[in-house]
């Protein structure tokens, strides 16, 4: 039975032939799958953010899947968070060089994603046509 990947799992890492549920490239989809990784880590590109400015980066994202999703992105070392020495404490994230390493390639699926749109709508389009009559 295959194993059921969890977003920031800590599972062994083999080479992808002999573990086609654990590899590095699944475990990596998995991360960047995740609804709210990449919003986050968009918003983390423009330097520091408080929680607070990451809930509102984040529109319809609960403070409970908030804190779950920082803790794992921390936990996979794409993020640091720091507590701030103030009244009441507050908390600050910052991406690190490995969530900075990301940035390019979600920038080049995004540039896909512009440059394909219209041919994945039309595909999307003719397929439900095609479903119905």
């Amino acid at each position: 039975m295959a194993t059921r990947l969890r977003a920031g799992s800590l599972l062994p890492v083999e080479s992808d032939r002999n573990c086609p549920t654990t590899c590095s490239t699944r475990q990596t989809l998995a991360r960047l799958a995740d609804r709210w990784t990449v919003v986050l880590l968009d918003s983390l590109a423009g330097g520091e953010k408080r929680f607070a400015e990451l809930r509102a980066a984040a529109p319809g994202i609960s403070e409970k899947m908030l804190t779950q999703t920082l803790r794992s992105l921390e936990r996979d070392g794409l993020l640091v968070r720091r507590v701030l020495p103030s009244v009441p404490p507050g908390t600050e994230y910052h991406l690190t060089a490995t969530g900075r390493s990301l940035l390019g390639p979600l920038a080049a699926v995004r540039a896909w994603g512009r440059e394909h749109i219209t041919a994945v709508e039309t595909s999307r389009a003719a397929y439900d046509e095609a479903r119905r009559g």
